[in-house]
């Protein structure tokens, strides 16, 4: 696996050790990453089930109104 390096605000770090209980910085970096990612497919797949959901109601034949 590819690695990068990066320079972050040590206090952003810190707090994100603090917050998740975690005693790497790596780590910590690592499971902010990972959550906001996870966080991203959750989202996809609410969006995705209610899209799908109002696509199905407008594909049903509507009776007329008026």
């Amino acid at each position: 696996m590819a690695r990068v390096n990066i320079s972050l605000d040590a206090e952003l770090v810190v707090e994100v050790m603090v917050l998740a209980g975690i005693g790497s910085p790596q780590d910590a970096v690592e499971a902010v990453v990972r959550d906001y990612i996870a966080r991203g497919h959750r989202t996809e797949t609410r969006t995705e089930l209610k899209d799908r959901d109002l696509r199905d109601i407008d594909a049903k034949p509507q009776e007329p109104q008026g």
